[in-house]
């Protein structure tokens, strides 16, 4: 197949870069569906004329449906997109790539879904989707999930599936405790929303992510709270995001003495409450409750999901201590930035 499409390629030069364009449009579809001609040319950044004619085109090709409450992809517009995937990752380096990554960062494995985050939002759905494809197939008889809060994280969790549960227990649990972000970012809702969208079923950890020292001794001595820690601390399956070390130090509302810490000592990633800087160092702590990175070395199934150039650094900084067994979800742009300059 790789051999035809590159004589393919030679005598119709044009071929790839249509048929590219012809798979992301798709694709899109497939992940904003219903979908309106309008929103879907903002997404991708092309004219509703340009638009338009593709649009013509798959209708003719019976790949989707147009209605008045949008566009949407037919069975046979699925099928295909599902035969494409494998063909875009071989033509487009993508598989290579990973490959390259597993190597550098010295992972167990690494998954990348095309484009950038940072430039497509719909990327964005795409590795929500590319966790929950991760997880099913990680799934064992009986298990506790724990999943940290974060936009990639909402994203997966409404990409579930209800036959993931079939003949499964699947029990969700915060990793950690709130941080004051968007509710729906928070690490109770996603879970809540997970067990909805997959059959199984939650518990919740309603205390903040960051507290004082005397607070924290406190809560842990709660029998509640010791009770839902020990759940989570027994999870066979960590799920988690990987932030940017100023973002995550604003949503936690730092004070201004540890985001000049943050600043000086030149963080540039954050799991798990964990700041690092270029070189994986840790330069701050903060004592939150939860699962600890320690706890990661465990023989745990760990998945870490970020994406978009901008999280390069935090993804390279945060892997120089992640366990061996990690996976790492992650996108096209994210990817590259992260090998440029490798010998990769």
């Amino acid at each position: 197949m790789d051999t035809i499409l590159k004589i393919q390629s030679k005598i119709v030069p044009d071929m790839l870069v249509i048929m590219q364009k012809r798979y992301q449009i798709l694709r899109s579809i497939f992940l904003a569906q219903p979908v309106g001609r309008r929103t879907l040319a903002e997404m991708l950044g092309m004219t509703e004329r340009t638009l338009r004619s593709e649009v013509e085109f798959f209708k003719t090709q019976q790949l989707i449906h147009v209605k008045a409450a949008g566009m949407t992809i037919t069975k046979k517009g699925t099928i295909l997109l599902h035969d494409l995937d494998d063909m875009m990752r071989e033509i487009f380096g993508i598989k290579q790539l990973e490959q390259n990554l597993i190597e550098y960062l010295a992972i167990t494995d690494v998954v990348i879904v095309p484009g950038d985050s940072d430039e497509t939002p719909l990327v964005k759905e795409e590795l929500g989707k590319a966790c929950a494809e991760r997880l099913k197939t990680s799934l064992h008889t009986d298990n506790i999930i724990a999943v940290t809060g974060g936009t990639t994280m909402a994203c997966a969790a409404e990409m579930l599936t209800s036959d993931m549960s079939a003949g499964k227990r699947l029990l969700f649990v915060p990793a950690r405790g709130g941080i004051g972000e968007d509710v729906k970012n928070q690490a109770n809702v996603i879970c809540a929303t997970m067990a909805e969208k997959s059959g199984g079923s939650h518990r919740v950890l309603y205390v903040p992510d960051q507290v004082g020292r005397e607070v924290y001794e406190s809560l842990l001595k709660e029998p509640a709270i010791k009770e839902i820690l020990q759940t989570i601390k027994s999870a066979n399956i960590v799920l988690h995001g990987i932030g940017d070390a100023l973002t995550m130090a604003g949503r936690r509302r730092s004070s201004a003495a540890v985001m000049k810490k943050v600043i000086e000592e030149n963080a540039v990633g954050e799991a798990f409450g964990y700041y690092f800087n270029e070189n994986g160092e840790i330069v701050h702590k903060v004592p939150t409750i939860g699962i600890q990175i320690s706890d990661l070395h465990s023989g745990r199934q760990v998945i870490a999901a970020a994406g978009g150039k901008s999280k390069a650094k935090a993804i390279k900084a945060y892997m120089k201590s992640a366990p061996q067994n990690t996976v790492l979800i992650t996108d096209e742009g994210a990817a590259r930035m992260l090998l440029e300059g490798t010998s990769y």
